[in-house]
């Protein structure tokens, strides 16, 4: 351990956190949108791109304060502030429109906080070792959440509206909130110019424009798992109450993969490599949920989301911070700005099309549906084995 304890433990409470909002409703929202609210997949898909859309814009202004003008932690802790009462507002409104305007301003709020967390662990830690420990947080988080709404779903004994997942994301905004003020301090770096113009900038090299266009189209993907693999799991007939802990079986693969995969694994394969095996992963999974519909074997496919995620988008993460240390807030700005951001967004609005397209008789053809994300990363594959060059 390069850091001392509390340094450690208060940045592994805030990255718990971030990823303990998020995923309190990512993963099953759309099971409510869909079913007691009776959205169309494409309503779905515009709530679900609310956050693509703010990280299109939130981490760039994020990045550009925390890099030039305000310390880290009370960018977080007032964001996440904000984003407790919009999550609170969106736990009674049922209209698509009302839901998508709070959802919308929620959004920007947690949007701005995401790359901020990464950043002020880059910032903190210098050895990728170290930086495992914390970021193992992140699986961990999204794990318990999914295990905890299972359990508190089955212990009341009623399906209810799906809303309690929004409840819970709001309190434990408030909760991260609190946390980022044990954060120690993290001035502004304040080296001058425009460090968002920097890290853009950084798109002239040929490998790493590479980088971030596959990242982009790669990480769009996830949006059909995220819209899709909740209710496919009703439909092959795991019941609903089941489903977050089905999901979560991909954090905890996650939360092992991070020890490995930011240590041994990424050194001995170097970033073009894990990061194509981190696509392959995904790849096989959605190979798996066109060719079955096997109960254990799709809720076993999980962990090929959690090892996926990990080796593509940590790590991913991580190499953007290696081409540009010297500006670590603008370039987790710039990557989730292409993947969190455009990739998930043109990714929500082509899933929710593909949705609404393969659905007859009320029913989703869903190996159809499924046919769509495995081609595109089958694409985005090839390209990172065969072009990627992945120097730092």
């Amino acid at each position: 351990m390069t850091v001392s304890w509390d340094v450690y433990i208060a940045l592994s409470a805030v990255m718990f956190l971030e990823y303990a909002v998020w995923g309190a409703w990512a993963p099953v929202l759309a099971a409510r949108l869909l079913g007691p609210l009776k959205m169309s997949g494409k309503q779905t898909g515009w709530i679900y791109s609310t956050l693509p859309i703010a990280c299109i814009i939130s981490p760039l202004v994020a990045g550009q304060l925390a890099d030039k003008y305000v310390n880290t932690e009370w960018i977080l802790a007032g964001a996440h502030l904000i984003g407790a009462v919009m999550l609170f507002l969106a736990v009674r409104l049922r209209t698509f429109g009302s839901l998508f305007g709070v959802m919308m301003c929620y959004s920007l709020c947690f949007a701005a906080t995401m790359p901020l967390v990464n950043s002020v662990l880059l910032v903190n830690v210098k050895d990728d070792a170290t930086r495992s420990w914390v970021f193992i947080w992140a699986p961990v988080a999204w794990a318990l959440v999914g295990y905890f709404l299972t359990g508190w779903r089955n212990l009341r004994k009623s399906e209810g509206d799906g809303s309690d997942c929004l409840v819970m994301a709001a309190v434990l905004s408030v909760a991260m909130a609190a946390a980022c003020l044990l954060l120690p301090p993290t001035a502004p770096a304040n080296q001058g110019g425009m460090p968002i113009v920097d890290a853009f900038a950084k798109l002239s090299s040929p490998d790493f424009l590479v980088f971030i266009l596959t990242s982009l189209v790669v990480a769009g993907m996830m949006q059909f798992y995220f819209l899709g693999s909740a209710q496919f799991m009703i439909d092959i007939g795991i019941p609903s109450r089941n489903v977050p802990a089905s999901m979560g079986i991909a954090q905890a693969a996650q939360a092992i993969a991070t020890l490995a995969a930011l240590g041994a694994v990424l050194d001995f394969l170097g970033y073009k490599w894990t990061l194509t095996v981190g696509a392959a992963c995904w790849l096989l999974m959605y190979a798996a949920y066109v060719a079955t519909r096997l109960r254990a074997l799709i809720v076993g496919c999980q962990v090929l989301h959690g090892l996926a995620y990990v080796m593509f988008m940590i790590v991913g993460q991580i190499y953007a911070g290696k081409v540009g240390p010297e500006i670590p807030g603008s370039m987790q700005a710039l990557i989730f700005a292409a993947t969190t951001g455009v990739g998930l967004f043109l990714g929500t609005q082509l899933a929710g099309v593909v949705m609404d397209q393969c659905k007859a008789e009320g029913k989703f053809q869903w190996q159809k549906i499924w046919l769509v994300p495995l081609a595109i990363v089958l694409a985005g594959t090839l390209v990172l084995e065969f072009v990627f060059q992945g120097n730092v």
